[in-house]
């Protein structure tokens, strides 16, 4: 293997390894999603701690990136699609940070609910589905990454708005509560809280899917709806 060669090997795996984190802070964040809707479900917040705890890790991984991508520019002097790949892993990296800021988010404000003895299933029945739907976007975000899917990333785009409408429904039923019952306000604003999160979510997952089609296509579509259709 000559010199050229060796480089261009020694690149190669610098680009994996740094697919491989992106990927892996992906993980962390939609085990930390799912791990606090299911501790507002069944109240087990036992493992709010746990979620706490993991956001560091998360935090970690972005350092990490952050380091692996300034090397790579720095080194490699990427051009074309490579250089797409890191610029648009750098775009990415916040979103998969804050997304996972927001699950912690949740979990406090789960922990909040059930230590002041309510059930919030008894206030808006919405904010499981919403929460699922947040995942599956977080979920094909990652997927349209990983399979470089420009096409499985427009459709996260596109899900957002029924995101978005979810996330009203829910702040009706929470005000509806609040009108009918003043004794509810203080639960309804932290599961509206929690609502709110969730939808941020789906605003995280939307953002990483346009990042994911400028590394796929080279078309920045940043606050262009119509570039998806």
């Amino acid at each position: 293997m000559n010199e050229t060669q060796h480089i261009s090997s020694i690149f190669d795996e610098e680009l994996n390894r740094l697919r491989t984190h992106v990927l892996q802070m992906g993980g962390l964040v939609e085990t930390q999603l799912t791990a606090a809707i299911d501790a507002y479900s069944n109240g087990d917040v036992g493992h709010v701690k746990h979620i706490v705890d993991n956001d560091r890790k998360i935090n970690e991984l972005e350092v990490t990136i952050d380091d692996e991508c300034a090397h790579i520019i720095a080194m490699r002097q990427p051009t074309a699609s490579d250089l797409r790949l890191v610029l648009g892993i750098s775009r990415m990296v916040p979103d998969l940070e804050r997304a996972g800021d927001e699950a912690k988010k949740i979990a406090k404000g789960v922990r909040r609910i059930y230590d002041n003895g309510h059930m919030p299933s008894q206030y808006a029945v919405g904010v499981r589905h919403l929460a699922g739907e947040a995942l599956v976007m977080v979920r094909q975000s990652l997927d349209s990454f990983a399979r470089l899917d420009g096409e499985l990333a427009k459709s996260v785009i596109r899900a957002d708005d029924n995101v978005d409408a979810e996330f009203k429904s829910v702040m009706r039923q929470l005000i509806t509560h609040m009108m009918e019952d003043p004794r509810t306000i203080t639960v309804a604003i932290d599961i509206l809280s929690i609502a709110r999160a969730i939808e941020r979510i789906g605003d995280h997952a939307k953002n990483i899917a346009e990042h994911v089609i400028f590394i796929v296509e080279g078309r920045d579509i940043r606050h262009n709806k119509e570039a998806i259709k």
